[in-house]
């Protein structure tokens, strides 16, 4: 590929508390994607993105220009960049974090026709926040992925300072290499027909 065929995948951290396992979940997600050619993989950190909850008139489907707010902006901005998109979620009472669908709240156009995986976890390997993640990405007309990585029980994961415990996600490897293979193949395929259609 050359340079302008490399993939860029943005991973976003959904959740932004002190304790959060998705730093850990992103940080290895990272270093996964990291192996893969001709992808330029980020990590965006919602923490960085200080959004409040979406109050504009006008949706995000219908605005005509960018958002006032500095930090939308910014994340907006970012959105725009990306050709594929991996999500780590936490799951809270049987869905997502109200800071991670606020996100997706505000964006609309640079969502658009790219693809979006995911990396959950808590229980059930936070299966049900991932279903319901991928109806707000097909409404954002996303194309979700059917492979996922589901992490079982976290608090497990963690020694006693918080760290992550040598080999403690080795035994997702293949969940992630399925995962990036089919973001891969969706993003290449998605961003040649974005590409024919000016």
């Amino acid at each position: 590929m050359t340079n302008s065929n490399v993939l860029k995948v943005k991973i976003i951290l959904g959740s932004t508390r002190p304790t959060r396992f998705s730093e850990h979940a992103g940080g290895w997600i990272l270093e996964q994607a990291k192996k893969i050619t001709d992808i330029e993989p980020e990590i965006l950190d919602l923490r960085d993105y200080a959004m409040p909850f979406f109050n504009e008139a006008v949706s995000p489907s219908y605005k005509q220009e960018p958002y006032k707010n500095e930090a939308v902006a910014r994340f907006t901005s970012k959105i725009a960049e990306g050709d594929a998109f991996i999500i780590v979620t936490p799951e809270y009472n049987r869905g997502t974090s109200g800071v991670l669908k606020n996100a997706f709240d505000w964006v609309y156009q640079e969502w658009n026709n790219k693809p979006v995986g995911f990396v959950a976890y808590g229980s059930v390997g936070g299966a049900r926040a991932v279903e319901q993640l991928r109806l707000t990405a097909v409404e954002l007309q996303m194309a979700p992925v059917r492979n996922a990585v589901h992490i079982n029980a976290p608090w497990l994961l963690r020694d006693e300072a918080g760290n992550l415990k040598p080999e403690a996600l080795d035994s997702y490897q293949g969940a992630a290499e399925g995962l990036l293979t089919q973001l891969v193949w969706w993003a290449n395929a998605l961003k040649t027909a974005r590409g024919t259609q000016g």
